[in-house]
């Protein structure tokens, strides 16, 4: 079963809008879900809306009310998210850093009592495509024991840096987390009621296992060894203690729908016009492009925009589980969504 792009962006909006999600905050929720599922990370995507569902059933995600800045200088700012959808906070957080950083040469926002935001990448490019440089650090519930550990106690903790081109098939972007895999593959594997490739994951008992569900007690491993547990490590404190978010143990709310999240962002905007110049940058940035090109090289964003293209022409495959999920969540409020579906 598959859902063309336009018609997941009006179901997202319409089933929002029926959980009393005011229009705009809904819309952008929309988007950024639907950036997701285009650019090829479904585990972020519309795969992830129902755990959504059960934050605003469980009070967790805040359907009133509205973020606050609660600090603020010519180049950074503290915003209390109030448990509004973390795609919402997170877009406003992003917009003030850009503006931030177009007066001052660096913007810097910090985030906490957001939610889960979905792609991070979304967030970045919201300055690339200014001619900016946008980068997003953030924290997650612990899934990555320590190196040489069983227990978990670091979060999956992601990091996106998107660049500015002036090439129009440029897209420079890298969004990835410090372990080898998302937990959201986990999850999607569970709900799917398939294994997990080896090497992905630790039992409780910190060994091997390709039971996701095992996986998901225990823990993941992190990417590259020991370097991406040291990344993780530093991570865990930007996107946490620095923006008074909680870290390690403390953080929940972001795989556990029916807690409030206690996670952190870190937003931070460069603008080269400020430092080098951007249309130096720039033209430096395509130049190297063009050598890795020349060598038959890809670069990071490559990927993305195939899925891009795939992903418009043919639509977003929908699993039996996740669409009996999304009609249980749309009977719930008297609607019906099968028109949005297609063999």
């Amino acid at each position: 079963m598959k859902i063309s792009i336009e018609n997941e962006t009006k179901l997202i909006e319409e089933l929002l809008k029926a959980y009393d999600v005011k229009e705009n905050e809904a819309r952008i929720v929309a988007e950024v879900i639907v950036d997701g599922d285009l650019k090829g990370f479904s585990t972020h995507g519309i795969g992830r809306f129902p755990q959504y569902i059960k934050s605003i059933e469980a009070g967790t995600i805040k359907t009133e009310g509205d973020y606050e800045i609660e600090k603020e200088t010519p180049g950074s700012a503290m915003i209390n998210g109030n448990h509004k959808f973390g795609h919402y906070v997170t877009v406003k957080g992003m917009d003030l850093a850009v503006k931030k950083a177009s007066e001052n040469g660096v913007g810097v926002v910090g985030i906490h009592d957001s939610n889960h935001y979905g792609i991070a990448g979304y967030y970045a490019d919201l300055a690339s495509v200014q001619d900016m440089i946008g980068i997003v650090i953030s924290n997650t519930e612990p899934a990555m024991a320590p190196f040489g550990g069983k227990k978990a106690l670091l979060g999956t903790n992601p990091i996106t840096i998107s660049i500015p081109s002036d090439d129009i098939n440029n897209y420079i972007c890298v969004d990835m987390a410090t372990s080898i895999t998302a937990r959201g593959t986990l999850l999607q594997a569970k709900r799917k009621g398939e294994e997990i490739p080896e090497g992905l994951a630790l039992d409780k008992d910190g060994k091997p296992t390709t039971d996701p569900s095992e996986g998901l007690e225990g823990s993941i491993l992190p990417f590259g060894g020991f370097k991406g547990y040291a990344l993780a490590f530093m991570f865990e404190l930007l996107a946490g203690p620095l923006v008074s978010a909680a870290c390690g143990v403390d953080v929940q709310g972001t795989a556990t729908p029916d807690v409030m999240c206690t996670k952190g962002d870190l937003l931070i905007v460069i603008d080269p016009e400020h430092f080098a110049g951007s249309m130096q940058f720039k033209f430096y940035v395509d130049q190297f492009v063009n050598e890795i090109r020349a060598e038959n090289g890809v670069i990071p964003g490559d990927r993305e925009v195939e899925n891009i293209r795939n992903n418009h022409a043919n639509g977003i495959s929908i699993d039996e589980t996740l669409y009996e999920q999304l009609t249980q969540i749309a009977e719930n409020k008297g609607l019906k969504i099968d028109e949005y579906f297609e063999e």
